[in-house]
């Protein structure tokens, strides 16, 4: 039986800005392992049932925002029926709503939704509000809108609004329901609805998943963010918001924003004395004035919508027992409704009573024989080490470790140790015959190698054997993994606390104790995983490529990549007068001015003043993606047209070298975070800033990799890009003697496929002849089917077809090993890389045609795009170890996709140039070879070329 754990008892204290979770991000998303100086022995808590006071009370659900809450809290593939449909945000909503419905006891109930695709007024002043979110799930598709049936079927009612988000309804009800003399009570994980907090109305904000929901009032705004409910919209402005995409001021944290606030009276106050403001942040402040003002006009919720429903339209709401039957029956819920018949006059079923992983008793060595004689009494037995990082306080040094094994564990306080117990601690972290398993390895390396120490033996990551086990999940944070695999909970504040609180006690047991109990957690978890690598024979993958690979990943990120700063203004003053001049002859070509980044007027122009042919049709009229523009450009070729699109282009790329350069450190670099457990192919990704997210399609794009630029001391840059590396490994999958016969010989795939199915020589194969067949070949990978190929290529569907006939009448085999993969991967549940890295697709066999289809085009791509990213990384770690081994001082900087970007240093060159082609050419044992094209420069556009 697995083990469990209860939730420590804490005071409630809401996650730090800027990282607020909302719907679209994992629920209570841990970002480092940390410290809180609160609570002691971890003990089950009860919600508090509120006392009836005669007073109506009103409940108020996001119902987007904790639904998604709701998906991420529970095991999407733990809860589908026979037909595919995953009910897991359906179930955990209900079951949440219903707890509420018990302990809170309202008299009226409401539940808001965003309007799906439909663009908001926020949208349509900031066109990049709320940008950059990922993709909805797809195993969250037709929940909100079966969550919506069982509001219905319950009774309760649901409002939507076209052009409003669920805020606004919950801020319009809120005021509403005060002026009436009702207690009201607005359920959501988005901050922004503190700023309606007043004596009457408070906010009952997720602290985990959508089981504790402790409730907000002024008090606890005021203690935790030193400003009114009131003046909390204020504060965001100033700090932003990322969950809506929203930047703030740099530099500007909670606490400066709040002291500005509280002298200058409110935000207006300080917008009016922005001169009296000193030092850096001043300047930063000034600098971004702007940006301050528009993040307080859409941050600021509507209080006065026109809306469906009275509040005599939400009393006491009624379920309808036969339609609820129904539709349970449907979502093959069981325990579910017996509960929520409860509510109404049945008898309560009572939840199983929760197993519990204990704190282990722990000591804290003092000098260095106590920390010797515990580190040596656990030689050869497996320990779980946590390392906790306690930002703003010693940057990102290592603060503390616990190290937690079967029988023993200690609290090491790292700024307590005197040289003598450093290195007894040091020589323990670096034997590699004491294996250590943790949360978060990388992370952990960096951290201690400020402090100068480093750390071998790790033999197991959770975050990272969690994504190898289940690599579609949403998030790998260590309460989502415990809670999903133990069925145990591991309190977000637990683990986020160093980054909230700046002050640390080092002899604070209390605070001690929580870290223990997290690794305790931590090494339940990694033998929990055993097994589950075993079966999935992922074992080898995990300690022979993502855990050195993560060291690899470390080093880069620590070099970070050097900027040049003149360079940067001078693309950003040269996009701003592309842009200004774009708008001029824009508003030109119709004769009057337009707000360019409102859909909503340029469908006025476009399709009423301009009368240009209509796009997809959508709920808010006629749409103006820029998929669709492009199309409407092509057929008619009208000036505003063309100047519109060059605005939006310019105007993205000023906006990414903006964001860029806010994110330049003081040592004049960017040092992005790279990511192994994001995408479920396993590549790589990058954040914080992303740098595979800079466009290389247009010149102007291109351009900006020209800031990124070599270091003095160092000689040049040299990017190493892999030529057609999915082609090739299409090729070496399905076998094609035709296609692996081109690569060996070295010829120009696409020209020789061309060649091939249009029936003429090589050299005869025109440009339009190759980009047909590049289009189809990389399409065919993806699913791409005939209707698809014509909309690509603009030609008729059955000249697509034909193609595609043709195509695979001459390489059979491409055809046999497209087909056999998907009916592979439905007889396994799942596809492999060449590494066996494995892809489980449940959705394979759904009935849902939309879902099936999905899992069928991700079995097409999963093998080739999983092995071109092992293939990236062998490559990595045998550059990386090659460098090291050769004594060169040179170094890896960037992985993008499939390029490696490093820095070399002085009368290196040619050595790297050999080492880096030799490397990434034997990264994989192909039937084809790995073609490695290489590139110097003094920046990264110049070795691009």
């Amino acid at each position: 039986m697995a083990t469990r754990l209860a939730p420590v008892s804490e005071t409630t204290k809401p996650a730090p800005f800027p990282t607020e979770t909302t719907a679209l991000d994992a629920a209570d998303a841990l970002q480092d392992i940390s410290v809180l100086a609160v609570g002691g022995q971890a003990t089950a808590t009860e919600a508090p049932v509120v006392p009836s006071t005669g007073q109506p009370r009103l409940l108020v659900l996001d119902g987007h925002s904790m639904a998604f809450r709701a998906f991420f809290a529970l095991p999407a593939d733990k809860f589908s029926t026979a037909t595919g449909q995953h009910t897991n945000a359906i179930h955990g909503f209900t079951s949440m709503l219903i707890n509420l419905i018990k302990d809170q006891k309202p008299t009226h109930i409401c539940v808001a939704f965003d309007v799906s695709d439909e663009t908001t007024h926020r949208k349509a002043e900031y066109s990049e509000y709320k940008g950059g979110r990922n993709e909805t799930p797809r195993e969250m598709s037709g929940q909100i809108d079966l969550i919506d049936k069982v509001m219905g079927a319950w009774g309760i009612k649901t409002i939507k609004l076209p052009g409003y988000e669920a805020d606004d309804i919950l801020a319009t009800l809120a005021t509403m329901g005060e002026k009436a003399g009702f207690e009201v009570l607005l359920v959501s994980g988005d901050r922004d609805a503190f700023q309606l907090i007043t004596d009457n109305v408070f906010v009952l904000y997720p602290r985990k998943g959508v089981s504790d929901i402790p409730r907000m009032d002024a008090a606890a705004i005021q203690e935790k963010y030193f400003v009114t409910p009131a003046e909390y919209s204020d504060l965001a402005a100033l700090v932003g918001e990322t969950a809506d995409n929203l930047p703030g001021v740099p530099g500007v944290g909670p606490k400066t924003a709040a002291k500005w606030i509280n002298l200058y009276g409110g935000l207006e106050g300080v917008l009016e004395h922005v001169d009296a403001v000193g030092g850096k942040v001043g300047e930063s402040l000034r600098a971004n004035v702007e940006d301050v003002k528009r993040n307080r006009r859409l941050n600021r919720l509507h209080t006065d919508l026109e809306l469906p429903l009275t509040l005599d339209d939400l009393a006491e709401p009624r379920p309808d027992e036969a339609a609820l039957e129904t539709l349970f029956d449907e979502l093959e819920f069981k325990t579910i409704r017996t509960r929520l018949f409860a509510l109404y006059g049945s008898e309560e079923v009572e939840s199983a009573e929760r197993e519990s992983i204990a704190t282990p008793d722990f000591v804290f060595p003092a000098g260095a024989a106590e920390l010797g004689a515990f580190l040596a009494a656990g030689t050869g037995k497996t320990s779980a080490v946590a390392v906790d990082l306690v930002p703003g306080r010693i940057g990102e040094d290592a603060a503390a470790l616990a190290i937690v094994r079967d029988d023993a564990a200690a609290y090491v306080d790292l700024a307590t140790q005197d040289a003598a117990a450093e290195n007894v601690l040091s020589d323990w972290l670096r034997d590699e015959n004491s294996p250590k398993v943790m949360h978060g390895y990388k992370a952990a390396l960096k951290a201690l190698s400020a402090r100068g120490l480093g750390m071998e033996g790790v033999v197991d990551d959770t975050s990272i054997s969690g994504y190898l086990i289940q690599p579609d999940r949403r998030t790998y944070e260590l309460a989502e993994l415990a809670q999903h695999h133990l069925n145990v909970s591991v309190s977000s504040e637990t683990s986020k606390a160093g980054q909230l609180e700046l002050a640390f006690d080092g002899d604070d047991a209390a605070a001690a104790a929580v870290l223990v109990h997290v690794a305790a957690v931590v090494l339940a978890l990694s033998r929990h995983f055993e097994s589950e690598l075993t079966e999935r024979k992922a074992g080898d993958l995990l300690t022979t490529l993502e855990l050195p690979v993560s060291r690899v990943l470390a080093d880069m990120e620590t070099a970070g990549i050097a900027i040049d700063l003149p360079r940067m203004d001078e693309q950003i003053a040269d996009l701003a007068k592309v842009i200004d001049n774009a708008q001029e002859l824009a508003f030109a070509a119709i004769g009057h001015e337009v707000n360019l980044g409102s859909p909503k007027q340029l469908q006025t122009v476009l399709f009423d003043e301009l009368e240009l042919p209509k796009t997809k049709k959508i709920k808010s009229g006629y749409t103006t993606d820029a998929a669709s523009l492009k199309n409407l450009l092509e057929k008619t070729g009208h000036e505003f047209l063309v100047q519109l699109m060059a605005h939006r282009e310019s105007s993205k790329l000023r906006q990414m070298l903006e964001s860029l350069k806010k994110s330049v450190t003081e040592d004049g670099r960017i040092h992005t975070t790279y990511a192994q457990n994001v995408a479920a192919t396993g590549r790589i990704s990058s954040n914080n800033p992303n740098l595979q997210n800079i466009p290389i399609r247009s010149e102007e794009g291109r351009r900006v990799r020209g800031i990124f630029v070599v270091s003095d001391g160092y000689e040049c840059l040299l990017s190493a890009d892999y030529s057609q590396i999915e082609m090739r490994i299409m090729a070496h999958l399905s076998g094609d003697a035709g296609l692996i016969q081109a690569y060996q010989d070295g010829e120009d795939l696409h020209r020789f496929v061309g060649s091939n199915i249009f029936h003429v020589p090589t050299e005869e194969v025109t440009s339009a002849m190759r980009s047909k067949v590049k289009a189809m070949s990389y399409g065919l990978a993806y699913g791409l089917t005939s209707f698809g190929l014509s909309k690509q290529l603009e030609i008729s569907v059955d000249e697509a077809r034909t193609l595609m006939k043709d195509y695979f009448g001459r390489f059979g085999a491409v055809r046999d090993y497209l087909r056999g993969v998907v009916d592979q991967a439905r007889v396994d549940g799942y596809t492999a890389t060449i590494e066996g890295r494995r892809r489980y697709l449940p959705d394979l066999t759904s009935t849902d045609r939309q879902l099936r289809e999905n899992a069928e085009r991700i079995a097409l791509n999963s093998p080739i795009q999983g092995s071109a990213a092992d293939i990236i990384k062998r490559a990595m770690l045998g550059v990386h170890a090659e460098l090291a081994a050769q004594g060169l001082k040179s170094r890896m900087l960037l992985q993008v996709h499939d390029e490696l970007v490093l820095e070399v240093a002085a009368g290196e060159r040619e050595a790297v140039e050999k080492l880096v082609t030799e490397q990434m050419g034997s990264a994989a044992d192909l039937s084809v070879p790995l073609d490695v094209q290489i590139g110097v420069g003094p920046s990264w556009y110049d070795a691009g070329h």
